[in-house]
């Protein structure tokens, strides 16, 4: 069965569409290929993509949120939505930030020995199950991280979790290979 909305065919990608993830991808990735399967989806709706990928771009790249947290998080959100484009495409975003192949696992389960790491990821899941965070995990999440990280950590999980129903909705699969985006790649345009 073909996705809902497939990645857009190559004959079909004007200056508009590439412009529309300006935000996102250097120039060079401005393509079919090397804007990979979810953006190539996202750009069905140039509008949308255009006004969506600042917010999202601000989330992987400039958040105050360590990337070793983002990826946490990110993670989790994937695992508990099923959302087997986002799980696979953090994974590596997760290596790189310096998890360990255990802590990607234990991510994926809500699991973990770091107190900050469990503070992280009992937030994502209360966030999930109830859309706040309780005040036991907002004092733990403040034991190490200001006011701004941790509004950084409630967007960073609505940011995911409405990607994922978009990537589910839209069955966009995962890339051939894994796509990682060098750290402010989206920044020279």
């Amino acid at each position: 069965m073909p996705p809902r909305l497939a990645p857009l065919p190559d004959d079909q990608w004007d200056d508009r569409t590439r412009d529309a993830l300006a935000a996102l991808l250097p120039r060079r990735l401005r393509n079919p290929r090397g804007a990979g399967n979810a953006m190539a989806t996202l750009v069905r709706h140039p509008d949308l993509a255009e006004a969506f990928l600042p917010f999202s771009t601000y989330v992987l790249f400039r958040s105050t949120l360590p990337p070793r947290l983002r990826e946490l998080v990110t993670l989790r959100v994937a695992r508990r939505r099923d959302c087997a484009y986002e799980w696979a495409s953090h994974v590596g975003l997760a290596r790189q930030a310096g998890l360990s192949e255990a802590e990607i696992e234990a991510a994926g389960r809500g699991k973990a020995v770091d107190p900050l790491d469990a503070a992280v990821l009992d937030a994502v899941d209360e966030l999930e199950d109830h859309s706040t965070v309780s005040d036991r995990t907002w004092a733990a999440l403040g034991e190490h991280l200001d006011e701004q990280q941790r509004m950084d950590l409630v967007f960073t999980v609505g940011a995911y979790a409405v990607l994922a129903m978009a990537f589910n909705t839209f069955d966009v699969p995962p890339d051939d290979e894994e796509r990682l985006l060098p750290e402010g790649s989206g920044h020279d345009h």
